[in-house]
C-alpha cells in the first residue's frame, strides 16, 4: 500500500478510534481529579472532617462525575445502575488495592497518588472500554 493510502486510512484506523477516545478520557480524568482533590479539601478545611472521610467523598464524588461523563462524551453509551457500580466496585478496588500496597511498602504518599493516576487512567480505560460501555452483542 502507498504511504498517502496509509494516511488516507488512518483516521478510520482502530489505533486511531482507540487513541481518541483514550485521549477523551484522559481529559475526564483530569477534570476528575481536580474534583477529588477539591471535595477532599473542602471537606477537611471547611468541615474539619478527618482525610478519610474527605478523600472518600471526594471519590465518590469525582468516580460518579468520571462515570456520566465518559458514558456520554468518551464512549456515548446509555448509563444503567449495573454499569454504575461495576465501574464504582471496579475503581474502588483498585483505589483501595494500590492504598493497602502503598501501605505495606511504605510508599511516600505522592508516590501513591502518581501511581494511582497512572495505573486507574490506564486499566479504567481498558475496563471501561471492554466491560462497563462494551458495546452489546
Amino acid at each position: 500500500m502507498h504511504s498517502d493510502a496509509k494516511l488516507q486510512t488512518f483516521p478510520n484506523s482502530l489505533i486511531f478510534i482507540m487513541l481518541k477516545l483514550f485521549a477523551k478520557y484522559t481529559s475526564i480524568g483530569v477534570i476528575n481529579t481536580l474534583i477529588h482533590w477539591v471535595v477532599f479539601a473542602v471537606c477537611i478545611y471547611a468541615f474539619h472532617t478527618g482525610q478519610a472521610l474527605g478523600n472518600f467523598a471526594g471519590f465518590v464524588v469525582a468516580v460518579s462525575f468520571s462515570f456520566f461523563a465518559n458514558a456520554r462524551f468518551t464512549f456515548k453509551s446509555s448509563t444503567t445502575t449495573m454499569r454504575y457500580m461495576l465501574y464504582v466496585g471496579f475503581m474502588g478496588t483498585l483505589s483501595a488495592a494500590v492504598g493497602w500496597a502503598a501501605d505495606k511498602s511504605g510508599m511516600a504518599p505522592i508516590v501513591t497518588l502518581i501511581l494511582f493516576s497512572a495505573i486507574s487512567l490506564v486499566c479504567g480505560f481498558i475496563y471501561s472500554k471492554f466491560i462497563v460501555f462494551r458495546d452489546a452483542k
